[in-house]
Order: structure tokens, then sequence, then C-alpha cells
């Protein structure tokens, strides 16, 4: 009988020890078959280009592809000065953007085929409220916000990229 409640511990102590490691195997299994955040994924590999607005120099990241729109700037919490992110839709249209899982405040200028600003508009982090253009646009380039106007950069403001705009 004084064997019995050793026993017990020793069974109790081997199904936790058990539990334990099968819980911990399995949050493994589920970390690695997670899919990659399709935010981190589309912004690590996406091309650059300079984008020149007035005597402004914008270094912006290229988002083409609709997975690459779509992610955006989702998930970042910094972004350098003079850098954003240049939208590439396929056709001219009202474009509009929200600014879910996105914790910086930006400025987004919408821009006609021919590198003309047509809006800009400030958006608050993580809002789901919809900002769109007040005439079709077939880009969109998104800053810090405040930075059109810090430069002195407005609607009618004409933006050149090599073989983008106009092109």
């Amino acid at each position: 009988m004084m064997n019995l409640p050793i026993f017990r511990f020793r069974s109790f102590a081997i199904a936790l020890v058990l539990l334990t490691a099968s819980f911990l195997h399995s949050v493994s299994l589920a970390q690695s078959a997670a899919p990659p955040s399709p935010a981190g994924e589309a912004q690590a590999q996406l091309p650059k280009v300079r984008v020149k607005a007035g005597m402004f120099i914008v270094s912006a990241e290229l988002a083409k592809e609709p997975a690459q729109r779509m992610a955006g700037l989702m998930h970042r919490k910094t972004m350098e000065a003079d850098h954003g992110m240049l939208f590439v839709f396929d056709r001219v249209d009202g474009h509009c953007f929200w600014m879910r899982n996105t914790p910086l405040p930006l400025s987004i200028a919408w821009i006609a085929e021919d590198g003309t600003i047509v809006t800009i508009s400030d958006m608050q982090p993580f809002s789901e409220q919809n900002h769109c253009p007040t005439a079709p646009a077939k880009y969109a380039l998104e800053m810090n916000q405040g930075w059109f106007k810090k430069k002195g950069i407005k609607a009618g403001t004409k933006l050149s990229a090599n073989g983008l705009f106009g092109g």
C-alpha cells in the first residue's frame, strides 16, 4: 500500500510529460505547415523604381501583381523617409484602398496614366475606411503620412518614372 501513492505520482508525471511533448510537437507542426505570410513574402521580393516628384526622388517598391497589391504595406511598422510603394494596376479605374493590418499612417496619391496626380488622401493605421480617388487612376503611390504636403506636392503635379507613366 505504501508504493501506491508513488506509483500514481509517477504515472501522473509521465502522463504530464507525454501530454506536454505532444502539445509542443503539434504546435511545431502547425507553425511549419503554415504558409508564409503573403505580406512578408510579396514585400521581400519587390523590385524598386525611382519616381521623380518635382525636385524630389522617391525610392518606391513596385506592387504589380494582385497578391503584391493586396499585401501592400501591411504589417510594416516603419518606412524610411522618401521611400514608398507604387501600385501598378492593369487598367485605369477607381481603385480604393484601406488600412487593414497596416500600422503606419500613410498618405496616398492616385496617379493617372500620364503620371498626373489625381487625388491625395491621408489614411489612418488599421482603419477599414475606404479611400478612393476622385477620378479613375492607373497607379497609386503610398508614402509616410504628410510626405506630399511637406514637399508641396498636390493634385495636378506630374510625376515621372522610367517606362511607367505615359507608357
